[in-house]
């Protein structure tokens, strides 16, 4: 067992910024309320400083990114990005948190070795989750981890081993599992309003395409090879005039989204969300499918063994239906062309739920019948409901599990990437959701876990 430095409620709580106090609106200056006191608030190193940290790396004046809301609780000591004109941005947005400048570098093994961080922020692109996560913990660090968690099954398999083996407190970033919304149709769900499930869909949209991409010199401003990390080498792809967040094309930053060497499309990138909550309504969180049929996939490339043909333009599936059914029969629909939001079919109704909306007869029935005092909370593993960050700080507090947590996404990913690899190879995939293993097809096995680039290795 790894020695953990375990964070009393007493220290955390000391600076004044308790998980209650905590809830203290930041404003837009980003002035967090505590940093005069900063002394037991937990410290956080934040690993990957791109848009979903916060989208001012880019845009001034910019209100998105989750970044903002971690100073309620903790202070940001040090980022780490390998983009120089980001990481530099971001010290700039930390130092107008806190009046201090954080720790800046561009490897993030200085915010793993530095036994001052207590809490790691991974923001990175996928296929570097795994290897940060399990170095974080493994030197007595707890993880947020923005979703989804991992780019195989079997990081996701390391990932639950060393958080087990250490007990780091480890929250996903998967945070319709603190949207009330959402919490409110697994409620239904529990209390036995759709009968017995038999059918989920889950549309997550479709994916885009890009042309040819030649290859380019990447950016003087960007660690091009350390970015590529774990990933397969190859050369950075570049256009503009894209029609997306970025207003270009590309292989890195945003973009890697939909290249197989770097995530799993749609499939991981909604996938991760959507798949998430119908696992969690389904009451499938510590079992999955036993087989996976991709009933109508499109690529924009051809496929040969798993594997595209060409690597000058996204890969992932564009469009597809893809079917996973459990042993009891129940089933799960993924797909492109059905509203963004999870459909629950049961025996006695139906509910649909995404960010906006959640609908059905069972929940006009409420105004009637409402659920019993406490049902939200329990679903919400006993804590008062809260948004996620919150609750991650509150599970530090407590050393208790966060509402996301480890098992129960490596679960539902499991399905999104059984889902990729289906997609892949073009054919049904049969699963041992005990041995998390695929029956009787070597190929599809062989996509369970991807060799790391030298010198990226997990060392466990």
């Amino acid at each position: 067992m790894v020695n953990r430095k375990r964070m009393s409620r007493r220290k955390f709580v000391a600076g004044g910024a308790s998980v209650m106090a905590g809830a203290v609106a930041i404003s837009r200056m980003e002035q967090a309320d505590g940093f005069q006191s900063p002394n037991g608030r937990p410290t956080i190193g934040v690993i990957g400083c791109g848009l979903r940290w916060d989208k001012r790396v880019m845009v001034a004046n910019a209100n998105y990114g989750l970044g903002k809301q971690f100073p309620r609780f903790g202070d940001v000591v040090a980022v780490c990005d390998v983009d120089r004109n980001r990481l530099e941005r971001a010290g700039e947005i930390v130092k107008g948190w806190s009046n201090r400048p954080p720790m800046q570098c561009s490897d993030y093994r200085k915010i793993i070795d530095d036994k001052s961080i207590d809490v790691v922020h991974i923001v990175t692109p996928d296929h570097w989750h795994a290897k940060v996560a399990i170095e974080a913990m493994l030197a007595g660090k707890d993880v947020y981890c923005e979703k989804p968690m991992t780019l195989t099954i079997h990081e996701g398999q390391l990932i639950r081993e060393v958080q087990q083996r250490t007990g780091a407190v480890f929250q996903v970033g998967t945070q319709q599992r603190s949207s009330k919304q959402f919490i409110r149709a697994v409620a239904l769900i529990r209390d036995g309003r759709l009968g017995t499930i038999k059918k989920v869909v889950c549309g997550i949209d479709s994916s885009p395409e890009s042309p040819r991409l030649k290859a380019v010199e990447p950016p003087k401003n960007l660690d091009w090879d350390r970015w590529l990390g774990p990933a397969p080498k190859s050369q950075y792809r570049f256009q503009t005039g894209a029609n997306n967040i970025m207003k270009e094309w590309s292989n890195g930053h945003y973009e890697f989204r939909w290249w197989y060497d770097f995530s799993g499309g749609k499939l991981t990138d909604w996938g991760a969300h959507h798949v998430d909550i119908a696992t969690w309504g389904m009451g499938k969180t510590d079992t999955g499918p036993v087989k996976v049929d991709p009933v109508m996939v499109e690529h924009p490339v051809e496929f040969q063994n798993g594997q595209p043909v060409r690597n000058d333009c996204y890969n992932t599936a564009t469009k597809f239906l893809i079917t996973a059914t459990y042993a009891d029969g129940m089933q799960l629909d993924i797909r492109h062309d059905t509203d963004n939001g999870i459909l629950f079919e049961g025996t006695k109704g139906r509910i649909f739920v995404n960010r906006g909306r959640l609908t059905g007869k069972p929940v006009e029935e409420l105004t009637d019948k409402p659920l019993p005092d406490g049902a939200l909370e329990s679903v919400y593993k006993g804590q008062p409901l809260t948004d996620h960050v919150e609750n991650f700080f509150s599970s530090l507090a407590r050393r208790g599990e966060p509402v996301s947590d480890v098992a129960s996404h490596h679960r539902a990913l499991t399905t999104c990437h059984l889902a990729g690899i289906a997609a892949r190879l073009g054919e049904s995939v049969k699963w041992d959701p005990k041995k998390e293993k695929v029956i009787g097809n070597p190929e599809a096995q062989a996509l369970v876990q991807r060799p790391k680039r030298a010198g990226y290795k997990i060392e466990m």
